[in-house]
């Protein structure tokens, strides 16, 4: 079988785990066609032994034997090992390594100082949050790792010895002396504070496993952490909670993996003194960390400087749509609507014109339903809630759905009211344009909207093949029923029966 598309695999070798991903493409939204972990706890009594754990690295090199095996048959190149906290500190880390060696030879294994993990780190955040602002931390079981974020720029970093695995060893278990310990540790950290008033990025595990908690506790709608944004107050209380509840009463919490229990309490001493040290006004979590960052490291100039979210709905448009190069000439069309945009939402709306046609080929009774749901859960990593709700909406509404509809819930509970009928008003003006143009820029170019005095005018020129028939003066009223103005086409008032 021949491959079309460059795959490339990293191991991510950890204190707490080992996990494989493999890649395909070159995307500025990193595509996993495979992802594998394996719980090992390497570092494990690394803090009183100074040695990894003895049956960890026998596990290890089980393992890593068959990452190895499926790098090989799923193709990929280059396929790299990038080991962390444990193996760098461990006394017995360097033969480890040499053990892997002779497992995997030709395999490089890179040994990343803290600096680098968080170079890694940090350039996986910024992957999909490019312009983020404040502090990254990324909880491992060996080690924290600690960046200042500046206008989608790493300028500090730091590495503790916080991770989950560690700090219980050094605490002896005790949640009491945990505290003190990341007390004293933070404290020699003195940029953290010029987080204040800007967002927390959380990466790794433990931290994930507290936004499953807080995303079950809350039925949050969506079923996706990365992007997932709580309030400092918030993230505050659940990490009190946590950090305060006995082993049972942490049982009983909905959405905690049970393989965390032991580790949750750790992470949530760490995150509710990072809250207090960094005064960050929000907690953004993260999917994207180290892996993906090496990803970028080997994407072209190009792809680095791509947007995320356009880069994602111009790659489904390509893969969906009947004629990718129409979104363009939309996104012109839809500029009457466009009166006092800002910034995101300029960027929403050309999004939404590339994401416009990718139900074309599905079944025509469920093409809403199917459009809505591809957006929503779409795998683009630079798209947070709020824009795929509005997003998802926007396509749902191109296709005419019902405003009733069921499968609408997710996003009418993520938008407020503003948002949803910006969102109404955009997907009403593309199936307005898809209708008039049957999906083609050539007969879309013979059409305009514009909106003057109160009114929104649709202008055709009939010699392009376009006119006025039913369906156009059905789809403009209902566009102007959303805008609030009276439809005409030229100087025409059109009268259109408009389903309540």
């Amino acid at each position: 079988m021949t491959l079309t598309l460059p795959r490339r695999a990293v191991v991510d070798l950890g204190s707490n785990s080992v996990r494989l991903v493999v890649f395909e493409g070159e995307s500025r939204n990193p595509v996993a066609i495979f992802n594998e972990k394996a719980v090992l706890r390497l570092g494990r009594g690394l803090q009183q032994t100074g040695r990894l754990n003895e049956e960890g690295v026998h596990q290890a090199l089980t393992v890593m034997s068959r990452y190895h095996a499926v790098a090989r048959a799923m193709r990929a190149h280059p396929f790299e090992v990038l080991a962390t906290a444990a193996v760098r500190d461990a006394e017995n880390g360097p033969a480890f390594v040499e053990g892997l060696r002779a497992r995997m030879p030709g395999v490089p294994i890179r040994i990343l100082s803290g600096k680098e993990e968080a170079a890694l780190s940090a350039a996986g955040v910024l992957c999909g949050i490019p312009n983020a602002e404040g502090i990254l931390l990324d909880i491992g079981g060996g080690s924290l790792e600690a960046v200042r974020l500046l206008a989608g720029r790493a300028i500090h970093s730091e590495t503790m010895r916080l991770g989950v695995i560690r700090l219980a060893d050094r605490a002896g278990g005790d949640l009491m002396r945990a505290r003190t310990i990341v007390e004293e540790d933070t404290a020699l950290v003195p940029w953290l504070a010029q987080g204040a008033g800007q967002d927390l990025y959380l990466v790794g595990g433990a931290f994930r496993a507290l936004a499953r908690i807080h995303m079950a506790q809350t039925s949050y709608p969506l079923n996706m952490l990365h992007h997932y944004t709580i309030a400092r107050d918030e993230a505050r209380d659940l990490a009190g909670v946590v950090a305060g509840a006995s082993r049972r009463a942490l049982e009983r919490l909905p959405g905690l993996p049970r393989r965390r229990i032991d580790d949750l309490p750790f992470a949530a001493v760490v995150l509710r003194r990072l809250l207090r040290v960094t005064g960050a006004a929000r907690v953004v979590f993260s999917a994207n960390g180290l892996r993906e960052g090496w990803l970028m490291e080997m994407m072209p100039a190009h792809v680095r400087g791509d947007e995320p979210l356009t880069a994602a709905a111009r790659d489904m448009a390509m893969l969906f749509s009947r004629d990718p190069t129409l979104p363009p000439a939309l996104m012109d069309w839809t500029g009457a609507l466009a009166l006092r945009e800002t910034t995101e939402q300029r960027r929403l709306r050309e999004a939404a014109c590339w994401f416009s046609d990718i139900a074309s080929h599905d079944h025509p009774e469920y093409r809403a339903e199917q459009g809505f749901l591809r957006v929503l859960r779409q795998p683009g990593t630079g798209i947070d809630h709020h824009s795929r709700a509005f997003l998802a909406l926007t396509i749902a509404m191109r296709y005419e759905a019902e405003l009733d509809s069921p499968f609408l819930a997710p996003a009418r509970m993520l938008l407020d009211m503003a948002s949803a009928q910006r969102a109404e008003a955009l997907g009403a003006a593309l199936q307005l344009a898809y209708t008039l143009s049957a999906g083609t820029p050539d007969l879309l170019a013979g059409t305009s909207l514009s909106i003057a005095d109160g009114k929104l005018v649709l202008d055709l020129n009939e010699n392009a093949g376009v006119f006025a028939g039913e369906s156009v003066i059905r789809r403009l009223g209902r566009l102007a029923a959303v805008l609030g103005l009276d439809p005409y086409t030229g100087n025409e008032r059109v009268y259109a029966d408009i389903p309540p």
